[in-house]
């Protein structure tokens, strides 16, 4: 035979008496479900979601681009010096460098909670500091404030008439969509791809400048000063200002065409 004791259980009896006090008081119990419901679709409505939450590291990315150097080159007169210059930045854990050809990359990634803009606005107080002793031909940036789970929208410039190529459709985004959607709140960045950026080429011929006695930086020169605007001085007449300037800028390739690399007395 055994015995059997049944103690008394608070939790069982808090629970009686809340069921109990509901039953006898319905008025409050129904204001109280009004309220938490409505609490609930405020709270809904206010709180941000993200379809794919950002839960990577507060960083900052400088890119720098060397152009024609190889990546030991990069890694002693760029990667190195950014890295040093970065390890005293405050709240930062980690800093990462990555030579490759022509180009560095520095990842700065702070500790976390670290406002992201006041992790830029850091980033750039040192670059401004360690700028001068980067080569002069290294050309310093730092990424955008986003990362690769904000790309929220891609979308495609199509000409379904099949009047404009695709230099035309490229120079629209680049020219026009890309500005207007960059004025959209919470758009941090737009990236082009694809298309054809228009671009003029000149190809010389080795065979025909080294006749005339002409070298390739002769070429460079004529072609750089021929395309940009000259201002020149403000004239006076009969009360009225007149700004005297000269325009340059290549348009096409017409322009190129016309310029002169040799006069007809042989000077360059």
């Amino acid at each position: 035979m055994a015995n059997t004791s049944l103690g008394h259980d608070p939790t069982q009896s808090f629970i009686a008496r809340v069921i109990e006090w509901s039953v006898k008081n319905p008025l409050l119990i129904s204001i109280m479900a009004l309220v938490i419901l409505a609490g609930g679709i405020l709270a809904m409505q206010r709180t941000p979601l993200d379809a794919i939450p950002d839960l990577s590291d507060t960083q900052v990315i400088i890119r720098t681009d060397f152009e024609g150097q190889a990546p030991q080159i990069i890694e002693d007169l760029v990667t190195y010096p950014l890295s040093t210059a970065m390890l005293g930045l405050p709240k930062a854990k980690i800093v990462r460098g990555f030579s490759m050809f022509g180009a560095s990359f520095v990842y700065v990634i702070f500790k976390d909670g670290t406002d992201l803009y006041w992790a830029r606005s850091r980033v750039l107080e040192a670059l401004s500091k360690i700028q001068s002793a980067l080569p002069p031909a290294a050309k310093t940036e730092i990424g955008p404030d986003a990362t690769g789970v904000g790309w929220i929208f891609q979308y495609a410039v199509v000409d379904r008439s099949g009047k404009h190529d695709l230099s035309q459709l490229r120079a629209l985004q680049d020219w026009f969509l890309k500005f207007e959607l960059a004025t959209v709140p919470g758009v941090s960045e737009v990236a082009s791809v694809g298309g054809f950026v228009k671009e003029y080429q000149v190809l010389v011929d080795p065979a025909k400048l080294r006749a005339y006695g002409i070298p390739l930086s002769r070429v460079e020169e004529v072609i750089r000063s021929s395309s940009r605007e000259t201002g020149g001085r403000v004239i006076e007449q009969a009360e009225t200002e007149f700004v005297v300037r000269a325009k340059g800028y290549v348009t096409g390739t017409a322009d190129l065409e016309k310029l002169v690399l040799k006069t007809k007395d042989g000077t360059p």
